[in-house]
This record gives C-alpha cells, sequence and structure tokens, in this order.
C-alpha cells in the first residue's frame, strides 16, 4: 500500500484503498507480483520498490495496478517488473494480457516498450479530482504461453 500511495497521482484518483485491493485478492483469480530496489522478487520484510496486480479470466489476464515508488524510478525496474511479469503470465497459460490507462500516462511509453499495441479508446472515460475528463485507451500483448 505505500508503494501505491507514493507512486499514483492523487489528481487522477487511480489508486486504490487497501478494501479495494483485498477484496480482488479474496476473489481467487487475482495475483500480484512484488519487486525489491534490486530487481528480485520481494519476501516477507523485504522492502518493496513495486508491484503488479492482475486478474485472470481463463487465458487471458488484465493488468490492474503497475507501479513503481518514485524514490526507484528510472533505475530498470519498471522493465524487469514488467519481464516478470509477462513471463510468469505465460507460465500460468495466460495468452493475452490486457490494460487500460489514462491518456498521455508516462507508463504508455514502457508498455509500448514491451509489445503492449493500442486496441481502443473510450472517450472520456476516467474523471481527474478537477472534473476534467480524460480518455481511456486500452491496451493487449499477446503471449506464448502454453
Amino acid at each position: 500500500m505505500a508503494v501505491m500511495e507514493a507512486a499514483f497521482d492523487p489528481a487522477f484518483g487511480e489508486a486504490w484503498n487497501r478494501g479495494q485491493v483485498e477484496n480482488a485478492l479474496l476473489l481467487g483469480n487475482c495475483y500480484y507480483h512484488l519487486i525489491t530496489p534490486d530487481g528480485q522478487e520481494a519476501q516477507a520484510g523485504d522492502t518493496v520498490a513495486g508491484f503488479a496486480l492482475l486478474r485472470q479470466v481463463l487465458d487471458e489476464a488484465e493488468l490492474l495496478l503497475f507501479a513503481i515508488a518514485p524514490d526507484w524510478r528510472r533505475r530498470g525496474l519498471g522493465d524487469i517488473l514488467l519481464q516478470k511479469t509477462t513471463s510468469k503470465a505465460e507460465d500460468r497459460g495466460i495468452c493475452t494480457i490486457l490494460l487500460e490507462m489514462r491518456r498521455n500516462n508516462p507508463a504508455e511509453f514502457l508498455y509500448r516498450k514491451h509489445s503492449f499495441r493500442q486496441i481502443g479508446v473510450r472517450p472520456k472515460y476516467y474523471r481527474a479530482i478537477d472534473g476534467s475528463r480524460i480518455d481511456a485507451i486500452t491496451f493487449e500483448r499477446k503471449l506464448d504461453a502454453g
């Protein structure tokens, strides 16, 4: 939760609260990955620099949340975490990862670098804290699951 609170700009209201995360994990089809500042998978007691939260339905997954804490950005951890996330998704038999984000999200560069491609737009889907409306962009990545 500390990474979530630090990583998501409050102007956009994108962070989830503890109850939302707990409820997602209790559903049984959601799972997460945690990464340490040195790029390793986090274990109990480790410092967590970033996380990914996904929801799986059959052979598809939706990347619900993905974040690297601001103190640990620009060190390649986003690349490492996204690579580990897609590799583990393939291990789970996932063939497609979908994600949705607000237009002009700086993470778009990272997703495109990792072979996500835009497949749709939801005009004025998100409402920022100031009341302005922002398009949602939908991306997908096909995997070699097997």
